[in-house]
């Protein structure tokens, strides 16, 4: 598998498409041992990532098509990352971004890859860090990551995006529960999606009266609606995004050590929860089950070895 990676990582300057398929698929079954090629390390060129996150039936894959059309309109190359759930008992996905996006798949700028969670519950899977070092690689002008609807604590894409992209819908729900799951600070950008429909103006009232009267609004934060089934509002967005975009150093922004450590930890537990479940898949008794966990309790590294 190392030479593989080592061979299509090489072919990357050729920006075959064909290639970086093989190559994420490669990097989905091996995980983190992939990390032993260094060109995966430091891409030579970095992408602008756009996150796009929020509840569940907001709209954000309609909204992620509508995207990459105006991106294409502007010249740009796209990428698209798609996360999609994964069933709790087959382990699938329905990857629907096969649908929705299918308008723009014989588009030679445009690459959509769509995997499925694989039970991790931050949003996005420990793949799409390793996924997303390979878009680099390729050269792309934006990727574009969909992650699953998210709740209260699902943060993942704050440490894989350059620029978070929150969207909500009129009838969400109480957009103060929003604010108190910290949504309000990892977002750089708001989209009322759906703002046809009633209720939307009075929600972006609230997050506007959050950002003037509570000081809560960091530096670029923008609010923007849309309804992206008509194309109203997606010109404006997919210009803010690029312009935001323009002030954010891609290049360091990889190296930072929150990233790296948060990246590290996802790509860790991604191995160790596969261990695991072949471990488990083997148990049988109530004692095969104690002996298990207290010869696993004793193979995890102390403080005071130095791995924390």
């Amino acid at each position: 598998m190392c030479d593989q990676i080592r061979s299509l990582v090489g072919m990357a300057k050729n920006r075959k498409f064909r290639d970086l398929a093989r190559l994420l698929t490669i990097l989905e079954q091996t995980g983190s041992r992939s990390l032993s090629n260094p060109q995966l390390l430091r891409p030579p060129t970095t992408a602008l990532r756009v996150g796009i996150t929020g509840p569940p039936g907001a709209g954000k894959s309609t909204l992620v098509a509508e995207l990459i059309r105006e991106w294409r309109r502007l010249g740009s190359t796209v990428g698209v990352l798609a996360v999609d759930p994964s069933s709790p008992f087959s382990g699938g996905a329905i990857l629907g971004d096969r649908i929705r996006y299918s308008e723009h798949f014989n588009d030679e700028g445009v690459f959509i890859r769509s995997l499925g969670t694989r039970g991790s519950l931050g949003g996005l899977c420990a793949s799409s860090y390793l996924m997303l070092r390979a878009y680099d690689l390729w050269g792309f002008d934006v990727v574009l990551v969909e992650t699953v609807g998210v709740g209260q604590t699902e943060f993942d894409i704050l440490h894989v995006a350059d620029i978070v992209s929150l969207v909500l819908v009129p009838e969400s729900g109480d957009s103060v529960q929003a604010m108190k799951a910290g949504l309000m600070e990892i977002a750089d950008v708001f989209v009322i999606n759906k703002a046809d429909r009633p209720g939307a103006d009075n929600l972006a009232q609230e997050i506007q009266f959050y950002f003037d009267e509570k000081g809560g609004k960091k530096e670029g934060q923008r609010l923007y609606k849309t309804v992206a089934t008509e194309r109203r509002g997606t010109f404006e967005l997919a210009e803010g995004l690029q312009l935001l975009g323009k002030g954010r150093n891609t290049h360091n922004s990889r190296l930072n050590p929150q990233r790296l450590r948060h990246e590290a930890l996802a790509l860790l537990r991604g191995s160790w929860e596969r261990s695991f479940r072949v471990a488990i898949g083997e148990i049988e008794t109530p004692e095969e089950m104690q002996s298990l966990i207290l010869s696993s309790e004793k193979s995890f590294p102390k403080k005071d070895q130095g791995f924390w």
